[in-house]
């Protein structure tokens, strides 16, 4: 329906202006779109979100989630 829609927009304006606003709080130098790829791995994890955007530690949060994690592209 058209209020299905609109609800679906309003959420994605929110949701990367709240990320906008993290990358500029924090000064962070990635992308709005790696800061969601980011956030969306480690959505069940209890990390601050300092520690969370440190480059080391992203990789091995990321390695960690790849492994077990089924990706749709990967045959």
């Amino acid at each position: 329906s058209e209020n299905a829609v609109r609800i679906q927009i309003y959420c994605a304006i929110i949701t990367y202006c709240l990320v906008a606003i993290v990358q500029h709080d924090m000064k962070l130098e990635r992308s709005v779109y790696e800061i969601l790829q980011i956030l969306g791995i480690s959505l069940t994890d209890k990390t601050h979100l300092s520690d969370l955007f440190d480059k080391s530690n992203f990789k091995n949060v990321k390695d960690r989630y790849d492994s077990s994690e089924p990706n749709l592209f990967n045959f």
